[in-house]
């Protein structure tokens, strides 16, 4: 897991003037005509190569990255490029003391994921399957951001999650995240340890 940037993603997008977008974040594709397609490029140009496409009604395509008009997403094991122009930001993807239902978070070394689950949080190694009971999530209610904390726990002991924007490699793709997780294990049933990640928005 390779954390590419430590800093929050504040980024100036297509929209009213002044608008600010913090990345990650949810797009619906908008203004393609029903007979047409919205291209993924290879990089953030009109002449890129294009590695895939978008159906002209997509809702939910996670932002990753933005940069001059042009949207970072994913496309199976890879990352590419969208023109900004056609997508239209989700409102409340972040609403504060919440996290997105949609959370997917995994980690290769070692091999493990991270999914919410009704009110539980599920950790998931290939050895067993664990749902702790969420009991909060923490945030800054003065600035719309994703960073936050979830804790949960069960009778084992606490699992604490940071969240922190920042584009992350999985180390076995092409893909690009843009959220890093540091899970933090404590409790008299377990030993305590520390793993790291990268995060998504969409399930």
């Amino acid at each position: 897991m390779r954390p590419a940037a430590a800093l929050a993603l504040t980024i100036s997008l297509a929209g009213p003037a002044g608008a600010q977008t913090i990345l990650p974040t949810l797009y619906d594709v908008t203004g393609v005509r029903a007979n047409d397609v919205l291209n993924i490029r290879a990089m953030p140009d009109a002449s890129s190569s294009i590695l895939s496409e978008l159906p002209h009604d997509a809702k939910g395509v996670e932002v990753v990255d933005a940069r001059a008009g042009w949207a970072r997403v994913n496309t199976f094991e890879r990352s590419g490029w969208v023109n900004m122009r056609y997508l239209r930001e989700r409102p409340d993807v972040w609403k504060t003391g919440e996290i997105p239902g949609t959370l997917n978070c995994l980690g290769t070394e070692p091999f493990w994921t991270l999914r919410q689950v009704g009110t539980s949080i599920v950790y998931e190694t290939p050895e067993q399957s664990r749902p702790l009971q969420r009991r909060a999530v923490v945030d800054n209610p003065a600035r719309r951001e994703p960073a936050r904390s979830i804790i949960a726990g069960d009778d084992n002991g606490r699992l604490t999650v940071v969240l922190t924007p920042g584009q992350c490699t999985d180390g076995m793709s092409d893909r690009f995240f843009g959220l890093t997780a540091t899970l933090l294990f404590e409790g008299a049933g377990q030993s305590s340890r520390m793993e790291n990640g990268c995060c998504r928005i969409t399930p």
